[in-house]
């Protein structure tokens, strides 16, 4: 066999194993066929990449996936229809929270709307967020984020929803959702001792795989030593928050091995942002995933 010939077979022989190692979208066997992780996939980062909403849910029905999270209530009868839920709400942004007394009110209000909204449809997840530092210190932010989400989280027990502060990174700069610079509660161990101090088991921790890693590291002994505080997972590849791929450090296996290990029952959302083909993307991820 000469040179070209050799490499022209081989070549090929790689792809059709890659190929066969992917699983099929629109085949018989979805992407998440072990369920003992429950996926969802996050709207933003992929709405765009579908014809409409119908098409997006009947690809992550195709996967394996239950949810579509993060996405505008007014779409939550559309999921509804395709057999999916929302595994966690949306409500204020990131750029507004509890770390500012001024803000508390507008937080609140969102906050009580979105739990009503939950209610009457059947969510029991709802994030929230710290807020940017804007000159508050880490010691004054914290302070002010327990005594304001005190005045918010008896309604979350009342009405049994959960409500997720996630940890965002503050390193990143290259990108709007890449990296937010200026959040305050950019450390995980930060945000854990908020929600010690309020001491409810309605709120929880949104730990973000890809934000851990970035401002924290050492993922797996932070998911073991936080687990009664884990409300909600997000994952993305990192450096970039792209692709679960062999182009990005963290491994998601173990990683989602570690979940299960410490009886964690929640959702893992999909959130990276696409840079190739967002299904074949999609499909990697959840196969991933799928320990």
């Amino acid at each position: 066999m000469s040179i070209s010939t050799r490499r022209t077979w081989l070549q090929s022989t790689l792809a059709a194993g890659a190929l066969a190692a992917t699983p099929a979208v629109h085949g018989e066997v979805p992407g998440a066929r072990k369920g003992r992780i429950r996926q969802s996939l996050v709207n933003w980062c992929y709405e765009k990449h579908f014809p409409s909403l119908d098409a997006f849910c009947q690809a992550a029905v195709d996967l394996g996936c239950v949810s579509i999270e993060l996405i505008d209530p007014k779409h939550w009868p559309t999921l509804k229809k395709h057999g999916l839920t929302c595994a966690i709400a949306g409500s204020h942004g990131f750029k507004v929270g509890f770390n500012n007394r001024g803000e508390w009110d507008e937080c609140i209000q969102k906050l009580r709307s979105r739990i009503d909204e939950c209610v009457a449809f059947g969510v029991d997840r709802v994030i929230t967020f710290t807020g940017m530092a804007n000159g508050i210190s880490k010691e004054v932010g914290a302070d002010n984020c327990v005594e304001g989400l005190k005045k918010i989280v008896g309604y979350a027990e009342e009405k049994k929803v959960t409500l997720c502060l996630e940890h965002l990174n503050s390193r990143d700069d290259s990108h709007p959702m890449k990296g937010h610079p200026g959040y305050q509660g950019d450390h995980c161990d930060w945000c854990i001792d908020v929600l010690k101090r309020v001491g409810s088991p309605r709120l929880k921790l949104l730990f973000d795989i890809y934000h851990v890693q970035i401002m924290d590291g050492d993922v797996i002994r932070r998911l073991k030593q936080h687990k009664e505080y884990l409300g909600h997972i997000h994952t993305a590849g990192n450096p970039g928050r792209g692709e679960l791929d062999e182009n990005q450090e963290i491994n998601y296996p173990a990683v989602m091995k570690t979940l299960i290990d410490i009886g964690y029952d929640g959702f893992v959302g999909q959130e990276f942002i696409p840079t190739r083909d967002a299904l074949a993307g999609l499909k990697q991820a959840v196969a991933a995933c799928d320990v």
